[in-house]
C-alpha cells in the first residue's frame, strides 16, 4: 500500500474512496517485494493470465484482458500508453498503468533491445516526475533492466527531473533509449511510462508493438508451460548507475550548453529586470532543475517561485469536491491551466487557475509581473500576465481570456496560441537584430490543431511551415526527415511532404526557428546543428521543454519591461505588423465520463461508453473525409450532409474536408475547425481558429459535441460498408505519411567514453 499520508482533505477523500473500492483479494496481493534489497525472482504464472476466481482461480490477475487494453493503446498512443492507476495498490491489475505491466513492458523492451544489440553495451535511462508511486515504479524498470544486464542511468537517490532532459539525455549521450514516468497534465490518478527512443524520441506505434508482441510471447510461454520467470537485480547492482548522473550533475551542463547557443545567447536583458517573474511549479518537479539551470545562467534572482515542494497531489491545483453539474464527488480538472469549463450556472470558468488562490498568492505583485505556469513533468508552458482592469475592454476584443484579481487587478491568461506567436515573434526579431535571421531559411513545424495566425505569421516573415498531426514525437518525425536531407545531400535543397498533402521546399541548410503545438508545448531550433556526444546531428530536440520556453519568455518579458509595454499590447503589434486576420482560437474538450471515479468497475465501463461516442462523432467527419480522399463524393455533397445536419451553421464557405492523421480538418475562407478523437481516451477535442470568435466557437461547440448519429442523407451517400471501414483507411494514410521520407537508419551504439 502507498505509504503517504493524505495532504488535505480532497487527497483524504480521494484515499478514502480508493481504498474503500479495493477489494479485499488486491488489497492482500503481495507479488513483488522491493524491500529485498537482493537478487530475487517473481513467477507469472499460467493462473496471472486469467480472470479471478475466490474459488477456481484465486491467483488471477486477468492480465489477458489488462494486455488487450494496453496492445490497442500501443497503437494509437500520442504520449505513452497511460491511464489511471490505483494510487493506493499499484499491483492492482484492473487498473491500464499497474506494477505487474510495467514490470512486463519493461522486460519485454529489456529483451527487444538485447535482441537488436547482441554483445553490445546497452545503456538506457530512467527518471520520473512527482506522480503515485513513481519511485516504485522506476526501481522495477531499474532493477529488470539491470538484471538483463542493461546500464541504467538514474539521477542520484532517484530524485525527480523533467521530461525534457530524460528526452535531452538520451539523444546527448548516445543511450538507446530511456523510460520516463509521467502523465503530463493528466489528472493525479493517471501515469504512463513513457517511452523515448535512441534520438530521445517518443516511440512510434511499430516501436512499440515491437515490446507488445515480445509481452506476448512471454503470455504464451506462461500458458503453455504453466509458468515464466522474472528476475530482479539486487539493488545495488552496479548496472543501477548514479555515478554517471551525479558526475553530469543530472546533464544541467550540457543543458545549459546548449541554451547558451540558442536562445540563452544573450541574456542581459533579464538580468536588468527590476520585477521578478513569477513561476508556478505544478506539482514541484520543475524547481529542482529550473532553478540550478537559471543559477547557472547567472539569472535566478530575477524569479520568484510557487509550489516548490514536490507533491503527487500537485497541491490540491485542479482538485473539486463537486463535479461539473454541481454534484457532491471528488473532481479532478487535471492541471492544465488553460482548460475552460462551465460551472452548473453556465458560466465559464478556469477550474485549474482558480484553484491556485492567485488572489491572495499574487496580492503582492505588482502590476506587469508576469506568470508562467509549467505542469507536472515541466515540458508545458502556460503565459499569464497581471494588468490593470482598464485593458478589459481591449483584451475582449482580441479574445484574450482574464481572471479577476481584485482592486483593479486582473490575470491575463494566454492559450498556448497566443503565446507562442509572441515567443516565435520576438526569437525571429532576436535573430534578425544579430544578423542571423538571413544565414539559413527558416521553416516551423507545427500541429495542424494550432493557430492559423501561426502560418500568416510565418508567411510574413518568409519561414515555410509543416503542418503535422497531434503529438511531439509527429513534430520530432518530420525533424528526422529533415536531418536525413541534411547529412546525405547537404548541398541540396531539403524537400518533405506535410500531413495535408503538400510538398514543402524548405531550400538549402535550412534551420528550425520553432515546433510547438496549441497545447502548450514548444522547442526552438538552434543555429548550429546540435551534436550528440559520438558525433550525430539534430536541428532540435526532440520532446517539448518548458525551460526553453521559459527562457525565451523571459527575455520577452524583460524586454516589454523596459518598452513599459504588457504582454497583450505586444499581441496586438505583432497581428498589426503582420497583417494578421485569423485573431482567434478555440479548443472544447469534451470528456464522456468522469475520470475521477473510484470504481474501477464503473470506471471501465464508463470509459468503453464513451469510446462508443467519441468513435460515433469522429467517425461522422472523418466518413467525409475518406469519401472525398477516395473519390467516392464530392465536396459538394458533404457540404449538403452537414448544412443538412446542423442547420444553425453555414458550411457554404467550406473550401476542403481532410483527414490529418489523427482527426478531420475543415477548411472554411474564414476559419478552421478540427474534429480530433483521442486516440487514448473517452474524449473528443474541437479546435478552431479564424477571424470571428463567436463563428469558430459555435462551430466547435457544436460539431464537437454532436452525437454522431447518422443522419438520413449521409447513409444516403455514405454506405455503411464504408463508413465502417473509413478509419482503417485512414490509418493505412496516415501510416504512408510517417513513413514516407523516412529515416530507417538503424542506431549503432557507440564505444562510450564517459
Amino acid at each position: 500500500m502507498l505509504k503517504r499520508e493524505p495532504s488535505c482533505l480532497l487527497e483524504r477523500e480521494l484515499f478514502k474512496n480508493v481504498f474503500d473500492k479495493t477489494p479485499d483479494y488486491i488489497k492482500n496481493l503481495n507479488l513483488f517485494n522491493f524491500d529485498n534489497v537482493n537478487e530475487f525472482t517473481f513467477t507469472l504464472k499460467r493462473e496471472h493470465l486469467h480472470a479471478y476466481d475466490a474459488e477456481k482461480n484465486p491467483e488471477g490477475l486477468n492480465l489477458l484482458e489488462w494486455f488487450a487494453g494496453y496492445a490497442k493503446e500501443a497503437k494509437v498512443s500520442t504520449a505513452g500508453i497511460r491511464g489511471p492507476q490505483n494510487i493506493l495498490f499499484p499491483q492492482d491489475t484492473r487498473f491500464p498503468i499497474n506494477l505487474v505491466g510495467i514490470v512486463l513492458a519493461t522486460l519485454a523492451k529489456a529483451l527487444v533491445a538485447k535482441g537488436k544489440y547482441k554483445c553490445k553495451e546497452i545503456r538506457k535511462l530512467v527518471g520520473s516526475e512527482v506522480r503515485y508511486n513513481s519511485d516504485l515504479y522506476l526501481e522495477a524498470i531499474a532493477r529488470i533492466q539491470a538484471a538483463q544486464g542493461i546500464r541504467t542511468l538514474t539521477p542520484k537517490e532517484r530524485k525527480t527531473i523533467p521530461i525534457w532532459l530524460a528526452s535531452f539525455l538520451a539523444f546527448k549521450l548516445d543511450l538507446v533509449g530511456g523510460e520516463y514516468i509521467t502523465s503530463s497534465h493528466g489528472i493525479s490518478v493517471k501515469t504512463a511510462t513513457k517511452d523515448l527512443n535512441s534520438q530521445g524520441s517518443q516511440y512510434l506505434p511499430e516501436e512499440s508493438l515491437e515490446f507488445v508482441d515480445k509481452i506476448q510471447e512471454i503470455f504464451d510461454i506462461a500458458e503453455k508451460y504453466g509458468s515464466y520467470e522474472i528476475s530482479f537485480s539486487a539493488k545495488d547492482n552496479p548496472l543501477i548507475d548514479e555515478e554517471i548522473m551525479t558526475r553530469l550533475d543530472d546533464g544541467i551542463d550540457l543543458y545549459v550548453e546548449y541554451l547558451k547557443s540558442g536562445v540563452a545567447e544573450n541574456l542581459d536583458l533579464i538580468k536588468k529586470m527590476e520585477n521578478k517573474i513569477f513561476v508556478e511549479c505544478v506539482g514541484g518537479c520543475a524547481y529542482r532543475t529550473l532553478s540550478k539551470v537559471l543559477e547557472k545562467l547567472n539569472i535566478a534572482n530575477k524569479y520568484d517561485w510557487n509550489n516548490i515542494e514536490e507533491d503527487p497531489f500537485f497541491h490540491s491545483i485542479g482538485k473539486y469536491d463537486t463535479d461539473p453539474k454541481g454534484n457532491k464527488a471528488f473532481y479532478d480538472y487535471s492541471v492544465d491551466a488553460t482548460v475552460l469549463a462551465k460551472k452548473p450556472n453556465g458560466k465559464s470558468f478556469f477550474p485549474v487557475i482558480e484553484s491556485m488562490d492567485y488572489e491572495d498568492v499574487l496580492e503582492d505583485k505588482k502590476i506587469g509581473t508576469v506568470v508562467l505556469i509549467t505542469d507536472p513533468d515541466h515540458d508545458r508552458l502556460t503565459v499569464c500576465q497581471i494588468e490593470a482592469e482598464g485593458s478589459i475592454p481591449k483584451l475582449d476584443e482580441f479574445g484574450i481570456s482574464y481572471i479577476k484579481l481584485g482592486e483593479g487587478r486582473i490575470l491575463t491568461v494566454y492559450t498556448a496560441n497566443q503565446a507562442f506567436l509572441m515567443l516565435m515573434n520576438y526569437r525571429a526579431k532576436q535573430l534578425k537584430a544579430q544578423g542571423k535571421f538571413k544565414n539559413h531559411p527558416r521553416f516551423m513545424i507545427k500541429t495542424t490543431a494550432s493557430a492559423l495566425s501561426w502560418d500568416e505569421w510565418a508567411k510574413a516573415y518568409g519561414i515555410k511551415v509543416v503542418n503535422v498531426p497531434v503529438g511531439f514525437k509527429e513534430i520530432a518525425n518530420i525533424m528526422k526527415k529533415v536531418e536525413l536531407q541534411l547529412r546525405e545531400a547537404p548541398e541540396t535543397e531539403v524537400v518533405v511532404e506535410d500531413v495535408f498533402g503538400k510538398e514543402i521546399n524548405l531550400g538549402i541548410q535550412p534551420r528550425l526557428i520553432f515546433a510547438g503545438e496549441e497545447s502548450g508545448g514548444m522547442i526552438m531550433g538552434s543555429e548550429n546543428l546540435i551534436e550528440s556526444l559520438s558525433g550525430r546531428k539534430a536541428i532540435a530536440m526532440r520532446e517539448k521543454s518548458a525551460t526553453e520556453a521559459i527562457i525565451v519568455a523571459s527575455a520577452l518579458a524583460a524586454q516589454l519591461e523596459e518598452e513599459n509595454k504588457t504582454l497583450s499590447e505586444y499581441l496586438e503589434e505583432i497581428f498589426d505588423e503582420n497583417n494578421i486576420i485569423a485573431k482567434y482560437d478555440v479548443r472544447e474538450d469534451i470528456s464522456y465520463y468522469n475520470e475521477s471515479e473510484p470504481d474501477i468497475e464503473k470506471l471501465k465501463q464508463a470509459k468503453i461508453d464513451g469510446e462508443k461516442l467519441r468513435t460515433k462523432n469522429d467517425l461522422f467527419y472523418l466518413s467525409l473525409a475518406i469519401a472525398i480522399k477516395e473519390n467516392d463524393i464530392s465536396l459538394e455533397d458533404a457540404k449538403n450532409v452537414l448544412n443538412n445536419a446542423f442547420p444553425t451553421l453555414s458550411f457554404d464557405n467550406l473550401t476542403d474536408i481532410k483527414f490529418v492523421g489523427d482527426g478531420t480538418y475543415l477548411k472554411f475562407t474564414d476559419k478552421y475547425i478540427e474534429i480530433r478523437p483521442s486516440g487514448t481516451d473517452a474524449k473528443t477535442k474541437a479546435y478552431g481558429g479564424g477571424e470571428n470568435l463567436d463563428s469558430i466557437r459555435s462551430f466547435a461547440r457544436v460539431l464537437g459535441n454532436y452525437s454522431g448519429e447518422r443522419t438520413d442523407l449521409h447513409k444516403e451517400i455514405i454506405s455503411e460498408e464504408f463508413y465502417e471501414k473509413s478509419k482503417e483507411i485512414a490509418i493505412e494514410y496516415y501510416l504512408k505519411f510517417v513513413e514516407k521520407g523516412a529515416d530507417l537508419s538503424i542506431f549503432e551504439i557507440p564505444e562510450y567514453k564517459y
